[in-house]
């Protein structure tokens, strides 16, 4: 992906995108999976986490990342409507199951892991929670726990809350993986849940430094997100993980 200023980004034809600089944000990361799998050539701008993003707003409409647009559409941010923009623009690879029952399932995992309140929000509010507690010592400052906070929702009490969620989609996606002999956890190809998977699992274990570069203290803070959570991650969504990205995805990630 080609990585310009937003300027040329707004005048370029065709698809563009705003992704979080300098952290494997696994929405956006999700995105440019997608696109990628898709042979979709997009171009890309940065959002800098708490930085002057004010022509990036003022073009999008978008104070986050990632930010879609494709020609003179309106700017798209929700994980489900990017993905339909990716299978309308190329239907094939198909990564949207035919079968409609089928289909209702990989939604509805997928929300699990990228929806409001799935596993990428609730391990951000964790990480918040244990940042901003004094008996924690969390290798993240309280001022990048108070941004994050403010932009998922936090609020003093909800650690027990979201820690629970995300075991819970972690228990469930194992149960998904184990209960299917392939290499996907939906039917026997690659779809989108894959794709989500293997790019929001960095929030649990991220990928070595040789493929994922990032600031230390992030890596820190994704690896020592939480003692229980850390003690249900399956190692098959992992090795899951592994085989997506080496199979399908670019290494070492482009941040």
């Amino acid at each position: 992906m080609e990585f310009v200023d937003v300027a040329t980004a707004k005048n370029s034809p065709g698809l563009r995108g705003a992704f979080v600089g300098g952290a494997p944000s696994p929405w956006g990361e999700a995105a440019k999976g997608l696109f990628h799998i898709k042979q979709l050539p997009c171009v890309g701008t940065r959002y800098i986490p708490g930085g002057d993003n004010s022509a990036l707003v003022e073009w999008t409409g978008v104070d986050s990342g990632p930010a879609i647009v494709y020609e003179n559409e309106p700017a798209r941010s929700g994980w489900a409507e990017i993905l339909l923009l990716a299978e309308r623009l190329a239907p094939e690879p198909r990564l949207i199951p035919e079968d409609p029952a089928q289909r209702a399932l990989m939604f509805g995992l997928a929300h699990e892991i990228c929806g409001e309140l799935g596993f990428g929000w609730s391990i951000r509010l964790v990480m918040v929670d244990r940042a901003l507690d004094p008996a924690v010592e969390f290798p993240m400052d309280a001022g990048a726990a108070q941004y994050l906070g403010s932009k998922y929702g936090y609020r003093p009490g909800v650690g027990s809350q979201v820690r629970k969620r995300t075991i819970e989609v972690l228990r469930l996606l194992s149960e998904q993986l184990h209960a299917h002999p392939g290499r996907y956890l939906l039917g026997d190809s690659l779809t989108a849940l894959d794709v989500y998977w293997a790019t929001f699992a960095a929030l649990v274990a991220p990928l070595p430094p040789d493929k994922c570069p990032m600031v230390e203290g992030l890596r820190k803070a994704f690896e020592a997100a939480d003692p229980e959570i850390s003690a249900v991650v399956d190692p098959a969504l992992v090795e899951h993980r592994d085989f997506i990205y080496d199979e399908y995805l670019v290494l070492p990630m482009e941040l």
